[in-house]
Order: C-alpha cells, then structure tokens, then sequence
C-alpha cells in the first residue's frame, strides 16, 4: 500500500509545512537499480592502524574515490569506521568523533558502517568493553542520520580481516542501495573455506570492477510462498540476480502462482509444505530439472492473530505447522539428500515478532523466534563448511497484510523506525538475495532485521 504522506513530505510545499509543524519527514530511500554507481561522492575511511590502512587501499580498487580524514565542506557518500584493534573503551573517541564531523556531509541515502571485532573473542573485560561500545555507539549513530541514510556494522570473528572477501561482500552490501531499509544492524563475518566461494565471485567480491551483475547465476532457488507479497518480490530478485526458480505454494494459489514462475522464467511447483513429504517432493521436482539444490527460501507463513486469553488449538497448531514445523521437517529431507549443494545456502523468513513479542501474536512470535532457534543450532552444524543458513527479521513492510491494519496505527507503526516509514518486499528479497550469494559465505547463523531500526512486529 502507498505511503501517501511519505509522497506528500517530499514535495516542496507540504515539505516546508511540515518542518514548520515538527512534523516527521521521511526521505525517499536510495534502493538498488541496476547499474548503480556504488558511490558517486568521496567514502571517508576513518580510523588508525593497518586495519584501516587495508580497507582504504582496497576501496581504491573499488573506483572509489577515497578519503582518510574529513575535508571541510565536501560531502560524502559514505563514512567507515574502522575499529577493529580497539582494546580499552577510550580508543573509541578519536575515530568516533571523527565520524561525527562526517555525518554532517553525508548526501541523502548516505551511509555509515562501522568495522569492529566481536566482544565474544576478547581476550578480557577491558577489550570486551571497548567492543561492545562500538556496537551502542553505532545503534545510537543511526538513531541521528536523516534523509535515509543508515549506520550499520560488520563484526570480524575469529581471525577474518577488513579486507578478507567475506567483509569486502558484506561492506558492498551495507554500502549499496540493495540494503535501504538496513538499519542499524550487525552482520557477523567469518573467513569461509576457499572451496565455498566461487573463483568468480572470490576475485570480485574485492574489486569494484567485474562485479557480476548476476551473482546468482547457474544457481537454482527454491522459494515457498512465492504466488504473492513478498515470496512474488523474493523470487523475482533472485531471478535478476541470474537464479533458477521453482515457486512454491498451495494448490488454491496455484494461478498466482503460475504467473509469478511466468514472469521469472522459473518453473511452479503447488504444494503444501506442511505435508510429511513436501521436501521431498522439492527434491524430486529439482533434481529432474536442474539437478542441484543451491537455495532454500523459507518463506511460506501465515498468521492467526488473538490475544492468548481468546486463543484456541485451531489457531495455535496451524501457524506452528506452517511457520516452522515444516521447516524443521524440509531441512532434515533436504540436508540429507545429494541433490543439496555442498555449498547450499538456506534462508528463512523470521520476524521482529520473534524477537520482541507482539501483541496479539504469541502463537505467530513463538513460531518466528522458533526459526531463529533453528537458524543458530544448525549454524553451529554448519559452521567451518561450505553450507550457510540465516534468517531475515522483516519489521513493518508495506504488504497486503499491513494495509489491513487499521490506518491510525498503520501510521503510527511507519514512523517508529529511524527512517520513519515502512519497508517494501523488495528490501526482504535483497536481504534474502545477498545471504543467498557466494558473497556471504562467511556469513553463517545470523538474524539480519530488515526494519528501518524498528522492533514493530510484522
């Protein structure tokens, strides 16, 4: 559903009354085209140490104009914070401050990462502090930032370096226009075996030259509930990005359905995944027609809102069944047949719901934080091998379920967030997109929320 006063606020006249009013005044959002220059302004790198002085050298490749301090009055499309020898909380204020001078010179639909090692890896408290204050210290920065532009972080694990691919992958993502409505988020990246990243993507992830315009391509992409919303957006970003579709959803969708795998060249596949065999059955369908499994989507889910005071059985199984126990059960057919990839990526659909609780939706958070239980136990499995899973924690996106909200609290649920409007299905589908690819390979049991630094349930 259109966000009609985010239209309205970014036209000259309601603009100047609103700013007259106090009233809030979201920015349009720089979202990916294809093509997109990834900066077309100086990216300052600030921070000391070899860290830092790596990263800078690398963003030349780029066709990055860089910067290693603040020049007055230039403006920026970005600023990186580059914290990662940090040891003692006062080590923050140098580069943090710096930081600040540049926030002021980012153009609209700037951004801001911060680059930082892992408080769980310190060595003691005094280095754990100072990491984990970077982490508040960014929160807060991206609280601050005005005309859509974002702070997020990437945080180094075990031995990974700034310039090692699976940084460089995650800092072109936080850095483009593909993660709009990423805000004030954390990924965590890890070195990945050589063999779990293609020689392609190995060499371009690093180089701002060559970088495929179809990341995904000879890969095959299985998304459930892709007849509509955001599953429709899911499969048709993946097929931009060069993959292989099979869509799935139940039979009584089934002419949506056809359209969708129609207009992404894909195949359609009608199931209901909550039947004992449904993975199986992916399994067969991909096996005779491509041969490979490369990515398992979860995205299928419903919802059967009531307090838990009015809560019945019906309500409480259905939405168990589908939102996670067929999860569960397609993960153990697909991990265990040869057709998976030994460098298989699975994604599933979490929610805000499932980390912050939502009124009215206990059965659906409980079902929701149950996939980011299943997320981090079978990362663990996973971890040091070429197979990654992730979940994506979508807040308020503007779909055929939020229009239904009543339109006061619609309004009031889009300026919550930090950039003060809700997100669309193709931010989801980007997400989803970029842990699907050979670019975040080190990135491996991870809950990435898509929702504007926002803790509204979907």
């Amino acid at each position: 559903m259109a966000d009609t006063y985010l239209d309205l606020v970014n036209t000259p006249l309601p603009a100047r009354i609103a700013k007259a009013l106090g009233l809030p005044r979201p920015s349009v959002l720089r979202r990916y085209t294809p093509g997109e220059v990834l900066a077309s302004k100086p990216v300052l790198v600030a921070g000391s140490g070899p860290g830092a002085d790596a990263l800078a050298e690398e963003l030349l490749g780029w066709d990055i104009e860089v910067r290693r301090h603040v020049l007055p009055g230039e403006k920026l499309s970005a600023a990186v914070v580059v914290l990662d020898g940090a040891t003692r909380p006062t080590d923050l204020a140098a580069p943090m401050l710096e930081l600040g001078q540049a926030v002021r010179m980012l153009v609209a639909g700037g951004r801001v990462v911060g680059v930082f090692r892992s408080s769980t890896d310190a060595s003691g408290p005094t280095e754990a502090a100072a990491r984990q204050g970077i982490d508040g210290a960014i929160r807060s920065v991206a609280h601050e930032l005005r005309g859509g532009a974002t702070a997020n972080g990437i945080i180094l694990r075990g031995d990974t370096t700034t310039t090692d691919p699976t940084t460089l992958g995650a800092l072109r993502f936080l850095l483009s226009g593909k993660s709009a409505y990423v805000d004030g988020q954390f990924i965590e990246v890890r070195s990945a075996p050589a063999e779990s990243i293609a020689d392609l993507a190995a060499s371009t992830t690093a180089a701002g030259e060559g970088v495929p315009d179809q990341p995904l391509a000879r890969k095959t992409a299985v998304v459930t509930g892709a007849a509509r919303g955001i599953g429709a957006k899911i499969a048709e970003v993946l097929a931009r990005d060069g993959a292989r579709i099979v869509a799935v959803d139940v039979p009584a969708a089934g002419e949506q359905l056809v359209e969708v795998a129609n207009r992404v060249g894909g195949t359609a596949l009608q199931l209901d995944i909550t039947e004992p065999d449904a993975g199986a059955r992916i399994l067969d369908h991909v096996g005779r027609r491509f041969g490979r499994l490369d990515i398992l989507v979860h995205n299928a889910g419903i919802t059967r809102d009531k307090l838990l005071a009015n809560m019945d059985a019906s309500r409480w199984d259905s939405v168990i069944a589908v939102n996670i126990a067929s999860q569960l059960r397609m993960n153990e057919q697909v991990l265990a047949s040869p057709v998976f990839s030994d460098t298989g990526r699975i994604v599933s659909l979490a929610s805000t719901s499932g980390i912050a609780g939502n009124r009215g939706q206990s059965n659906y958070a409980a079902s929701k934080a149950g996939v980011i239980g299943m997320v981090r136990a079978q990362a663990a499995v996973f971890d040091g091998a070429g197979r990654t899973i992730n979940a994506v924690a979508p807040g308020f996106i503007e779909t055929d379920m939020t229009a239904k909200i009543p339109a006061l609290t619609r309004q009031v649920a889009r300026r919550l967030s930090s950039l003060q409007q809700g997100g669309l299905p193709v931010d989801v589908a980007e997400t989803i997109a970029f842990l699907a690819s050979d670019a975040a390979a080190g990135v491996n049991g991870q809950v990435v929320r898509v929702c504007g630094q926002n803790l509204v349930g979907a």
